[in-house]
């Protein structure tokens, strides 16, 4: 089993961006963990960052011949991006999105999700655990199907 794990824009500054709201982990120490839960899991974990939304769906397009599923923290695009929607959607991949914050309970404009109705599940609030729920949750569902 083969795991996409992307980040979207600016999670490249975690452990130095609003560590209140973010937390003090870097993306490194994340997917550090996520891809050693992969493997507990018997699953090979992928991760990919881009700041650059062109070169994300880029990337996404590439996916359906190299991974099952997907478990995606989109950042700024959850709340703006109808391209990565549609880019998703073409994929016929399942997928989680996860979030490190509680995205309810933060400003208004986060609390639409252009992904949420499309995704399989949706974590957030937890901090990493967000990343380790999603990655459990896609994995039970991959093996299930």
């Amino acid at each position: 089993m083969r795991i996409a794990l992307l980040h979207g824009p600016n999670l490249d500054r975690l452990g130095a961006r609003e560590p209140e709201i973010y937390g003090s982990l870097t993306l490194a120490e994340i997917d550090a963990r996520v891809v050693e839960l992969g493997r507990e899991l018997g699953a090979e974990v992928a991760p990919f960052q881009s700041n650059f939304e062109g070169a994300f769906l880029d990337h996404v397009a590439t996916l359906p011949a190299a991974v099952d599923g997907i478990v995606i923290n989109p950042a700024a695009w959850t709340h703006t991006s109808v391209a990565l929607r549609d880019s998703l959607a073409a994929t016929g991949l399942p997928f989680v999105e996860v979030h490190l914050s509680n995205v309810s309970a933060r400003e208004e404009f986060r609390k639409h999700s252009y992904l949420s109705d499309l995704a399989i599940g949706v974590v957030y609030g937890f901090g990493v655990e967000s990343y380790l729920l999603g990655l459990r949750g896609l994995h039970s569902h991959l093996t299930a199907t």
